[in-house]
């Protein structure tokens, strides 16, 4: 009983400390088991269909676990955020170069979308007869719908459904309010902080089951379609990832010219929450360790408490760079090329209405639908990209959690508040108070070290 204990904390040590390590085996597992039981490799243990399922249930597990923490981390976070801030003016300041920061990487993502698909023309020479899934029903984009639904009338409700938005409302009123009653909410203060500090802690633990989930993920998504269709959609896909990497470019040299070459330190930090979003496909699922990570990279639990939750809804430039790229696509494939001037309208209405798209299921198939619909363009074309959404989504989200990442340390120095990163030796079990959302000292040049600390 002993020995296996030893072996299990051996495993939780080992999952905790090299944890991107242990993400990149999984992600390699995955794919290489799922070819197998699409391969009918393992046919004689159990049917493909028995395989997914039991693949999907890693993946599920993890999503479930991650979205209990999401609602109540971003609370925490942003009720003590505001108090400690002490100033609805820099509240309002951070929020104003927020949203000229979203609108600025809005259009450049949507802009490179458009450049990219018309350099490239992936579209022409597309089989219409390739496999495609059905595209289903999709909810049509209500920009009144959305204005509305931004305001919660329940923020219980809003909570069990994960709402970032709505939780981001109500934790504003809430902030305000307290910094405006002075000493009478400091007891709330201090039960928020409590509280953030214990969504973070369990974040650590929950991370621990990430490899598992990433492998889960992958193996089941090749286990049901195989390599095979990697291979029909080879130029689009080669073609897209090259679009975001010149993205990724253009985002960390505008980095660049805030940070310096703190930009690259940013990218070691957060390539666990990057990993984390690329494997699943889930910005909810990188959101607690991407706290975590700018806490430790120098940014005060107050500005990220405020800019994370609104990027996660306003500033997804992945997502907005796929839209223009997947609508353009979808014409191609037609025959049907817009002109110049009918593609800056295209970029306008993708500008307005990608806004706020967190807040609606399926939402870049919506605003790709929408826009399509809108300018006559052909909407069933949807089910080309819809068969290979799956590895496209891994890439935007991906890139929706980097964009997050440096708009967020951009911000924070732009407000001059910035702080060094944390030591390298520091352990939250020996000097919580440095790892506290207010209280960190000391210098870090190696965000590995930290690995082995849950917060």
């Amino acid at each position: 009983m002993a020995e296996r204990r030893s072996i299990f904390g051996w495993l939780l040590h080992v999952l905790s400390v090299h944890l991107t390590r242990c993400i990149m085996i999984g992600l390699v597992l995955g794919i290489v088991v799922g070819w197998m039981v699409n391969a009918g490799l393992l046919a004689g243990i159990a049917s493909t269909e028995t395989w997914a399922r039991s693949f999907q249930v890693l993946s599920t597990i993890f999503l479930n676990l991650i979205k209990m923490l999401v609602a109540p981390l971003v609370l925490a976070t942003i009720i003590s955020g505001l108090a400690h801030m002490g100033d609805s003016a820099a509240v309002g300041r951070i929020g104003f170069r927020a949203i000229v920061w979203f609108i600025i990487a809005s259009f450049i993502s949507i802009s490179l979308g458009l450049l990219m698909v018309n350099l490239f023309q992936p579209g022409f020479g597309v089989d219409l007869s390739a496999p495609t899934k059905a595209v289903g029903e999709v909810k049509k984009l209500d920009m009144f719908e959305f204005i509305e639904h931004v305001f919660p009338k329940n923020i219980i409700t809003a909570m069990g459904e994960n709402n970032v938005l709505q939780v981001l409302v109500f934790a504003l009123f809430a902030g305000i309010g307290l910094t405006a009653i002075g000493e009478k909410g400091k007891p709330l203060v201090k039960a928020a902080e409590s509280l953030a500090e214990l969504m973070l802690q369990v974040t650590g633990y929950v991370m621990r089951f990430a490899p598992f989930a990433v492998f889960g993920a992958l193996a089941k998504v090749v286990s049901e379609n195989g390599l095979g269709i990697l291979l029909v959609y080879a130029e689009l896909l080669t073609e897209f990832y090259l679009s975001l990497g010149l993205l990724w470019a253009l985002l960390l040299g505008i980095g660049f010219v805030f940070l310096g070459t703190r930009i690259l330190m940013l990218v070691r930090y957060v390539r666990e929450p990057v990993l984390i979003a690329f494997s699943t496909a889930s910005s909810e699922a990188a959101m607690p360790k991407l706290f975590e990570q700018l806490d430790r990279f120098g940014v005060p639990r107050r500005v990220s408490g405020l800019m994370l939750p609104l990027g996660y809804s306003f500033n997804l430039d992945g997502s907005m760079m796929y839209a223009s790229f997947a609508t353009i696509f979808i014409a191609q494939a037609y025959n049907v090329v817009p002109d110049i001037g009918t593609q800056i309208l295209i970029l306008l209405t993708l500008m307005i209405s990608s806004k706020g798209i967190a807040a609606v299921p399926r939402a870049s198939l919506v605003v790709i639908a929408a826009t399509l619909a809108m300018f006559n363009l052909p909407v069933e074309g949807i089910a080309l990209v819809l068969a290979i959404d799956q590895f496209l989504d891994m890439g935007r989200t991906a890139t929706n959690v980097l964009g997050n990442s440096v708009a967020t340390a951009v911000i924070t120095k732009w407000e001059g508040m910035l702080q060094p990163p944390l030591d390298p030796d520091f352990d939250p079990d020996i000097a919580p108070s440095q790892g506290s959302a207010h209280g960190r000292s000391g210098l870090n040049l190696d965000p590995d070290n930290f690995d082995k600390g849950a917060g």
